[in-house]
């Protein structure tokens, strides 16, 4: 990773962040519907409070979302400014996988990785746009399916027909769960 202060060919990009792994913000594949719950605190926190001393609060959940996340990794960052290397690459699919089971919280519920989707290309500077690889996934709610609780309520299918030349897909991780 550098930053314009540290690589002085970046000069005129103050302050940005650049390295070989880059992840866009997930986008729920349908709208959301955030509810409010009630929260209450039933111990007292400081010693010195009574135990009639309880909290109450409100706290929003989504009951079910399935958020779909696109990222990059450059072949050319990586050998030319960074040195990530093919076991870095593994360590981080790995991380992916595992993103979720390591870090629980109450405000992510049970959040979990789904699919791992990876298009490969031969050429370090890329085969084909991914903005036209990307649009090879889809995932659409199953007929009669009236609202999605579940990854089950969901179909996702890969179009990997003719693919452009110097790319592969490949599927990183599968839950059917």
């Amino acid at each position: 990773m550098t930053t314009a202060a540290s690589d002085k060919s970046l000069s005129n990009v103050a302050g940005q962040v650049r390295g070989p792994v880059q992840l866009a913000f997930g986008k729920s594949v349908e709208p959301i519907v955030p509810r409010d719950i009630t929260i209450t605190r039933m111990a007292a926190a400081p010693e010195k409070e009574d135990s009639s001393n309880m909290t109450m609060g409100r706290k929003s959940i989504v009951p079910y979302g399935l958020y779909r996340q696109e990222g990059y990794i450059s072949a050319n960052l990586a050998r030319t400014v960074t040195g990530f290397s093919d076991k870095d690459l593994e360590i981080f699919w790995e991380s992916v996988e595992h993103m979720f089971d390591d870090n629980r919280s109450a405000a992510r519920g049970q959040m979990a990785l789904r699919e791992l989707i990876v298009f490969k290309h031969e050429n370090p500077l890329g085969n084909a746009p991914a903005h036209k690889l990307f649009s090879r996934v889809s995932v659409t709610r199953k007929e009669g399916v009236a609202t999605p609780r579940a990854y089950s309520d969901y179909s996702l299918a890969i179009d990997d027909a003719n693919l452009p030349s110097g790319v592969t897909v490949e599927r990183k991780y599968r839950d059917d769960v």
